[in-house]
């Protein structure tokens, strides 16, 4: 969408629009716009709702947000909380309430009340309502500013769990602090995800269908396949164990005794996740990205490096077409290119990734060694490439640089990544080196150059097709194990990433433990993991204890075998309290009737 230098003038009067007295508002000097005028032209209204979309996640520049690092897939370098680095004290369990770290709170709840805001005086353009189709307009853009809505509801939910829902008229901006209509109680989880869902239902029928309904420049607002998209996730969250009959919440209540997580196990949750997936699956047209090699075969490491680079293909729903991926691009490049090394890939995401022959490597006939060196390039691998990197799934070489790799970019010939101590991008005499000898690769361009400041400008990818599948697949599981549609889904994320099909016949617990597998590789390094393991309550056994790579401190060439050391990198700390982030303390002494998150 068109961005003009007043969107943010726009973001300040919907703050002050609905508490400012007018005298304060005919002050304004006449270069500027009052609140009212942007409701009265088409463009300034446009340009508001613009704004609005600003609200959503930047999270392409994943040093600075937690998802990644504090997750088990991942590791921020930097020990630096002063320039906004957290992730380094939390995985250390160094925070409290009043650390303020990744405050969403009132970033989604400013995005909440500028939507509503919208919603209310949209109506009232009259430039827009003189169009021939202006009031279908109008319910679009009023559709736009609802799913946006639920949108940030949903990012709060995920991070913070049960919250307030606030009415559809925005509360006064000069209440004093002890007003009473400000002291507001929270909502249990299942009324949150209830409201969330009602809201994308009713966004959904006044959007276009699917991004190819709309003109090009338009891509990136919502359509109704998105709204469905989100109400997937939603209720498959709603369905998982931390929400779904989660009795250590059993003493999460209100100051009126409320019950805010239920405590009863429901089926029927995992029911409506595998219906809201299908749904998306049958009405959409959506499918797996797929490319093929300059021999016109089909290639799965094109395939899955490639769904993030080929903008709006078969496989996105959902994408950020304004980001900041020339920073995430330079932050997971190697210091031999210029860049930071910033994102380090942990030695227990690395095992995760299968063999080649779709076996993991722990399985009887897999053929992974932790042992020698090759003598010959491979399709994937060079020479004196240590042998737990031969013979990988394509997947891995997407998402991972490893010592020995060569680098994605050869328009300046082959350089090969060397992360050992004294190497081109190692630990010796830098900030710049990843800790755990690995650096995150996948959304990287291979036309992106960081030593020439050189970057390809393209949409951040959100939500994609596969994260549906395999959804579908999960609460399918949970609700009618042994559906055939199970394993024929699962299949078909693993047959685009050259694997073959999981045995038939698995039982349910089977089942699952190779659907969190698969969501785990083929959605690593997308935000994703940090919830999944939270939300399936496994996280005090993934999220803490030690965490290993190789020995970075170990090294004087690639086939040094002192670096090819399983090592300690950080001992992690992950309390019962961690499932849920703190509500700010600030929110807390303003609102008498909001109770805190359990254990903080």
């Amino acid at each position: 969408m068109k961005k003009k230098s007043l969107v943010y003038l726009f973001a300040l009067a919907a703050t002050l629009g609905s508490s400012c007295k007018k005298d304060f508002l005919n002050q304004v000097p006449d270069d500027r716009i009052t609140i009212d005028q942007v409701f009265q032209r088409r463009e300034y209204s446009e340009d508001y709702l613009t704004n609005i979309y600003n609200y959503v996640p930047n999270d392409a520049y994943r040093n600075k947000t937690p998802w990644d690092g504090c997750s088990d897939d991942a590791d921020v370098t930097y020990d630096r909380p002063d320039q906004g680095y957290d992730t380094y004290p939390m995985n250390l369990g160094n925070w409290n309430a009043a650390s303020n770290y990744f405050n969403y709170w009132k970033t989604f709840y400013q995005g909440i009340r500028s939507a509503t805001y919208f919603m209310n005086r949209i109506g009232e353009n009259q430039e827009i309502l003189a169009l021939p189709n202006g009031e279908a307009l109008i319910r679009q853009y009023s559709a736009e500013a609802r799913f946006l809505r639920a949108f940030f509801y949903y990012n709060l939910i995920r991070q913070y769990g049960p919250v307030i829902l606030l009415e559809d008229t925005p509360i006064s901006g000069d209440l004093a602090p002890t007003d009473e209509e400000l002291q507001k109680p929270r909502n249990s989880f299942d009324e949150c995800v209830d409201y969330i869902v009602t809201e994308l239902d009713e966004a959904a029928k006044d959007l276009p269908k699917h991004f190819t309904s709309q003109n090009e420049l338009d891509y990136g607002r919502a359509t109704q396949a998105v709204c469905m998209a989100l109400k997937s996730r939603v209720l498959l969250l709603a369905a998982s164990p931390l929400y779904n009959g989660n009795s250590e919440y059993a003493g999460f209540v209100n100051l009126d005794g409320k019950q805010l997580i239920n405590q009863q196990v429901s089926i029927d949750k995992w029911k409506s996740a595998a219906t809201a997936a299908k749904y998306v699956i049958d009405n959409f047209n959506f499918s797996l990205y797929k490319k093929n090699n300059e021999g016109g075969n089909f290639d799965p490491y094109l395939s899955c490096r490639d769904v993030f680079l080929d903008p709006w293909n078969s496989e996105i729903i959902f994408s950020r077409n304004a980001n900041n991926l020339s920073a995430w691009e330079r932050s997971i490049s190697p210091r031999l290119c210029n860049g930071y090394s910033a994102i380090g890939v942990t030695q227990s995401l690395v095992d995760e990734f299968e063999m080649a022959n779709g076996k993991g490597i722990h399985e009887a006939g897999s053929g992974y060694s932790e042992s020698g060196f090759t003598t010959t390039e491979t399709e994937y691998t060079l020479a004196n490439t240590h042998n737990m990197y031969v013979g990988r799934e394509p997947r891995f070489y997407v998402n991972v640089s490893y010592n020995g790799s060569p680098w994605i970019n050869t328009s300046e010939g082959v350089k090969v990544i060397q992360t050992y101590f004294s190497g081109n991008s190692g630990k010796k005499g830098t900030w710049d080196f990843s800790r755990t000898g690995y650096i995150a690769r996948k959304n990287l361009h291979p036309n992106s150059n960081p030593r020439l400041s050189q970057y390809v400008a393209r949409p951040y990818v959100i939500m994609r097709y596969a994260e549906i599948l395999l959804n579908y697949v999960e609460a399918l599981n949970e609700s009618d194990p042994g559906n055939p549609d199970i394993k024929f889904y699962l299949d078909m994320i693993r047959e685009r990433a050259g694997l073959p099909g999981v045995a038939a016949g698995l039982s349910q617990t089977e089942m699952r433990n190779k659907i969190h597998h698969e969501r785990r590789v083929e959605l690593c390094l997308e935000n994703m993991r940090y919830f999944d393991t939270r939300r399936w309550k496994i996280a005090e056994q993934t999220d803490g204890g030690p965490f290993y790579g190789m020995n970075v401190d170990a090294g004087t060439r690639v086939t040094d075998l002192a670096f090819y050391q399983r090592t300690v990198f950080e001992r992690r700390v992950f309390l019962k309290a961690y499932y849920f982030f703190p509500i700010p303390q600030s929110e807390l002494d303003r609102d008498r009737n909001l109770v805190q998150n359990p254990g903080w």
